[in-house]
């Protein structure tokens, strides 16, 4: 796996740990739900529960990501390279949900996919 490969799956995974925080951690704070285009703080509390046990899925991708990352380094290459793959492939794949189930979320979806993306293409090459 290529050192820039590796590169985007960090990076992809570190964004995705800082969902984590925002999806779990600091959600409450309206600058941050407000970001996900919820309107009133009703709908950030009916929504707060989904977002944390989202933000926690973003966290398990990115401890996916960075652990395969570290076997590559290690005399698991093979084992480490699957499971980048596999994080990776799951954050690509999310983005496109996210774009497919409303246009105006293309920015986050190019924020969450393109690096995962971008390291599946470069192991695939």
């Amino acid at each position: 796996m290529s050192p820039l490969a590796q590169g985007f799956a960090v990076i992809a995974a570190l964004i995705h740990v800082l969902f984590f925080v925002m999806e779990s951690i600091v959600f409450s704070q309206p600058k941050v739900w407000r970001r996900f285009g919820l309107k009133s703080q009703a709908e950030a509390d009916v929504v707060k529960p989904m977002a944390l046990n989202q933000g926690f899925y973003n966290l398990f991708l990115a401890l996916g990501v960075l652990t395969g990352v570290s076997l590559v380094h290690t005399d698991a290459v093979a084992s480490g390279v699957a499971v980048v793959m596999f994080g990776c492939a799951c954050m690509a794949l999310a983005a496109l949900v996210l774009v497919s189930t409303n246009r105006r979320f293309l920015t986050a979806s190019i924020i969450q996919g393109a690096l995962p993306a971008l390291a599946i293409a470069l192991v695939a090459i």
